[in-house]
C-alpha cells in the first residue's frame, strides 16, 4: 500500500531520518523528519493557479506545536490548541526567512508550508528539524525551490563551539545561533549572545553552515529517489515594458531619489506610479502590476547603480556613515523609566514599567508552564509611516520585539539582585528603516533611566548589502528604502566590547563569509558611535529609582508560616493587600516581598505579615482585641493572627462573676503571655495592668 522512502544521516552522534511515502500522500510534498523521539511533519503544496491581479508571491509558512507530542492536554476553556504562540509565531518567521528568497522572482502561486511536530522528547529542540523538515518537502514536490537548505544551532561553551545543543546546554552557553543555508552560502542567522566577539560569531557561523552541509546531500539523494517532476515556469519578456516607462519616467524617478526627505520622496515616487497607470491604462497586453512591477525594477536599478558606481546614498551619506541621532531620557513624567531615541526619520519612544513577581509572564509550552520577568513589546502604528492602516500584534510585532529582548537580554542583572518584573514597550512614532535597532537602543536608554542595573549600555545598527555579480556594497544604518531595494537586512546588537544579537535575511542566493566579515567590522565602527551618542543622554544606570516605582523589601519567613501568611484561600493576604494598599509575593522559600510605592503602605504590610509569624513569648505584653466570649473567659486575637484564652480568674485583680462585666467582644486589651498549655496561649489582662 505504501512506498516509502527514507534518508538517514547522523550529525553530532545523533541520527537523523527523513521519510516519505507514507503519511499525507496527498501533499505536494510530505516529510516525516526523526532525530531521537522528536517527530515533525512539514508538508508542502502550491496553487496550480496564480489568482488574477495578483502582484506579490504568497508564501505561507504555519510552524504548529501539538500539546499531544509531549503527552500534554491544552490548558484554557476550550482545551484543545488555539492561535499561535508567540514561540511558534518565531519559529514559522525563522523558517520563512532562508526558503522565501530561493524561489524565482516571477514565481507568484500560492505556497502553503506547514511543520507540526507531532513528538517531542524535550532534548532535541524542534525548530532546527522543522527547517530541514520543510526544505525536504519542498525539495521533494516538484515545486520551483532552489534549494535545498539545512540548518543548525551552535552552543559555546568554555571556548568551544557545541553543535545542536540540548536545552540543559544551552541553559550553560554563551551563544544561542540558528544559521541556515545552501551548500555554498548563507541565507539566515538568527542569535542571542553574551558579548562575543565579532570573529567568535563569525566562526560559530561557519561552524554551524559546515555542519549542516551533510543534511543538504542526503535531501539531495531523497529527492533523486523520490522527486517529482519540476514545475515550468513561465518567463515573460517585459523589457520593452521597461524601456518604454525609462524613457518616459527615469529622470522623474533619478530627481525623486535625490530629495533627502522621505516624505517628499515618497510622494514624487507616487506621482511617478500615477504617470505610469495613466500610459498603460488603454494597453490590453500589459497589466496594471506589471508595468508597476516594471517601474519597480527601474527603482531599484537607478538605487543600486548610484551606490555601485558613485559609492552615494538616496540620503547623501557615504556607505558607512549612520545618521544624525538624538537621545533623550526621563521625557514621560509618571512612567519609571523613558527614553524617546531618534535616528534620521526613525524614531522609538520607549517606556520601562517596574513591578513585581506576580507581574511575570505565564505561558505554556511543550516543556510545561514557564515564567519571564522581562517583557519587550514593540508596536509599530501606521501613522509611523505616514499611512492609514489596521492597529494589531502581527508577526513582524512580534519577530522585532524578540530580537530586541535578545539584544538587551544578557546586560539585564540576575532576578536574585534586582528582583524587579521588567516591562519595557516600545512604540515606533517615526520609521524610515530600522526600527528593531532604535528600539535596543531606546530601550537600553529607558532601562538605565528607571535605574535597572544592566551591565552595559547597548546599541544595534542594520546594516544593508548592494551586490552585482562579484562586486559588493556594504551600507551601515539602512534607509527603508534601501532595505526594500538591496540584498541584505543585517541586524547587529552589542555593548561596546561585544555583540548580544545577531540577525541575518538575504534576499539573493546567499553570501560569502567575506561579506559576512566586512558587514560586521563595518557594524562594530557604526555600534561604537551610535554609543557615544547615547553617553550624551545618560551613561550607566540611575543609583536611585523613580519616586513612582514600587519600592521593595523583602522579609524571610519559616517556612512552616506560609501558609499563615497566605492564608485559607489566599483570604489572609488578599487583607494585607487590602489594608495596606501594597502588593506582596509569596515564595515557597519563605521570601515575602512587598512593594508599595509609598512608604507608609510598606511598612504596614511589614508590620501585619511581621505580626502573623511572630511568636508570642512568655512575660511579653501585646494589644489585642476580644473576639469572643465565653463562660469561662474571654479570646483575645494578637500578632495578626494569633489566638489567646484570658480565664475570668485573669480579667481582673478583683473577684470577677461575669466576664461580660468587664470586657465585650470588639474590645481592644492589652494582655501578657502567662504560658502555654498543650500548644494553646494563655493570657493575662490582670497581670498586663487591667
Amino acid at each position: 500500500m505504501f512506498k516509502v522512502f527514507n534518508e538517514e544521516i547522523e550529525i553530532n552522534g545523533k541520527k537523523i531520518v527523513l521519510e516519505t511515502g507514507k503519511i499525507a500522500r496527498q501533499a505536494d510534498g510530505a516529510i516525516i523528519a526523526k532525530c531521537g523521539e522528536t517527530v515533525v511533519l512539514a508538508t508542502a503544496v502550491g496553487a496550480k493557479k496564480v489568482k488574477d491581479e495578483q502582484d506579490y508571491f504568497p508564501l505561507s509558512v504555519n510552524y504548529q506545536e501539538k500539546y499531544y507530542a509531549a503527552g500534554k492536554i491544552p490548558g484554557g476553556y476550550f482545551k484543545r490548541e488555539a492561535r499561535p504562540t508567540e514561540s511558534e509565531t518565531l519559529i514559522s518567521r525563522l523558517i520563512d526567512r532562508p526558503i522565501r528568497p530561493l524561489f524565482p522572482e516571477n514565481f507568484l502561486n500560492e505556497i502553503q508550508i506547514l511543520p507540526t511536530v507531532i513528538s517531542y522528547d524535550g532534548e532535541n529542540q524542534p525548530d532546527v528539524l522543522s527547517i530541514i523538515a520543510s526544505s525536504a518537502a519542498l525539495a521533494i514536490s516538484g515545486l520551483p525551490f532552489q534549494g535545498p537548505i539545512a540548518a543548525s544551532r551552535v552552543g559555546y561553551i568554555s571556548g568551544k563551539y557545541i553543535l545542536n545543543p540540548n536545552p540543559k546546554e544551552l541553559e550553560e552557553s554563551e551563544l544561542d545561533l540558528v544559521v541556515a543555508g545552501t551548500k555554498d552560502a548563507v541565507l539566515m542567522v538568527e542569535s542571542e549572545a553574551s558579548g562575543l566577539s565579532e570573529k567568535e560569531m563569525l566562526e560559530a557561523v561557519k561552524f554551524g553552515h559546515k555542519n549542516f552541509v551533510p543534511i543538504i546531500e542526503a535531501i539531495e539523494n531523497l529527492a533523486k529517489k523520490t522527486g517529482k517532476p519540476k514545475w515550468e515556469v513561465e518567463n515573460i519578456d517585459h523589457s520593452e515594458v521597461k524601456k518604454k516607462i525609462a524613457k518616459a519616467l527615469e529622470s522623474d524617478l533619478r530627481k525623486a531619489f535625490k530629495e533627502t526627505d522621505k516624505k517628499k520622496r515618497s510622494n514624487s515616487i507616487s506621482e511617478a506610479e500615477i504617470k505610469c497607470k495613466e500610459m498603460f491604462k488603454d494597453d490590453e497586453k500589459v497589466t496594471e502590476n506589471q508595468a508597476t512591477a516594471q517601474l519597480k525594477s527601474l527603482e531599484k536599478d537607478i538605487v543600486r547603480t548610484a551606490i555601485m558606481k558613485d559609492k552615494k546614498r538616496i540620503d547623501g551619506r557615504a556607505l558607512d556613515d549612520v545618521r544624525q541621532i538624538k537621545c533623550e531620557v526621563g521625557i514621560i513624567p509618571r512612567s519609571h523609566g523613558s527614553a524617546l531615541f531618534t535616528r534620521g526619520e526613525t524614531q522609538a519612544l520607549v517606556v520601562t514599567t517596574l513591578g513585581m513577581a506576580d507581574d511575570e509572564q505565564r505561558f505554556e509550552s511543550l516543556d510545561g508552564m514557564q515564567r519571564s520577568n522581562f517583557m519587550l513589546h514593540y508596536n509599530f502604528p501606521p501613522f509611523s509611516v505616514g499611512e492609514c492602516g489596521r492597529i494589531g500584534t502581527g508577526r513582524r510585532e512580534i519577530g522585532h520585539g524578540k530580537l530586541a529582548w535578545r539584544a538587551i537580554n544578557s546586560s539585564l542583572p540576575k532576578k536574585e539582585n534586582f528582583p524587579y518584573t521588567l516591562r519595557v514597550v516600545s512604540e515606533i512614532t517615526e520609521s524610515n528603516g530600522s526600527s528593531s535597532m532604535a528600539t535596543v537602543c531606546g530601550t537600553s536608554l529607558s532601562l538605565m533611566d528607571a535605574g535597572v542595573p544592566i551591565k552595559e549600555p547597548v546599541a544595534g545598527i542594520a546594516m544593508g548589502l548592494i551586490k552585482e555579480g562579484d562586486n559588493y556594497s556594504v551600507l551601515s544604518d539602512i534607509l527603508g528604502d534601501e532595505d526594500h531595494l538591496g540584498d541584505m537586512d543585517f541586524k547587529v546588537a552589542g555593548t561596546k566590547n561585544g555583540i548580544t544579537s545577531l540577525q541575518m535575511d538575504i534576499k539573493i542566493t546567499g553570501i560569502t563569509f567575506e561579506i559576512m566579515e566586512k558587514a560586521l567590522d563595518q557594524a562594530k565602527a557604526g555600534r561604537k558611535h551610535i554609543l557615544d551618542e547615547m553617553n550624551k543622554a545618560i551613561k550607566s544606570s540611575r543609583k536611585e529609582l523613580s519616586k513612582h516605582t514600587p519600592k521593595m523589601e523583602t522579609l524571610k519567613v519559616d517556612k512552616k508560616d506560609i501558609a499563615t501568611v497566605i492564608g485559607k484561600g489566599g483570604a489572609t493576604i488578599r487583607e494585607i493587600v487590602e489594608t495596606s494598599g501594597a502588593k506582596v509575593d509569596v515564595k515557597d522559600t519563605g521570601d515575602v516581598t512587598i512593594a508599595a510605592p509609598d512608604a507608609e503602605s510598606r511598612n504596614k504590610a511589614i508590620e501585619f505579615i511581621k505580626g502573623l509569624v511572630a511568636k508570642p513569648e512568655v512575660g511579653k505584653i501585646y494589644k489585642g482585641k476580644v473576639v469572643k466570649i465565653m463562660e469561662f473567659g474571654a479570646f483575645v486575637n494578637f500578632l495578626g493572627k494569633q489566638d489567646g484564652l484570658v480565664h475570668i480568674s485573669e480579667l481582673a485583680n478583683k473577684r470577677v462573676a461575669k466576664v461580660g462585666d468587664v470586657v465585650k467582644e470588639g474590645d481592644e486589651v492589652s494582655v501578657k503571655v502567662v504560658g502555654f498549655d498543650r500548644g494553646k496561649v494563655k493570657l493575662s489582662m490582670k497581670q498586663a495592668g487591667a
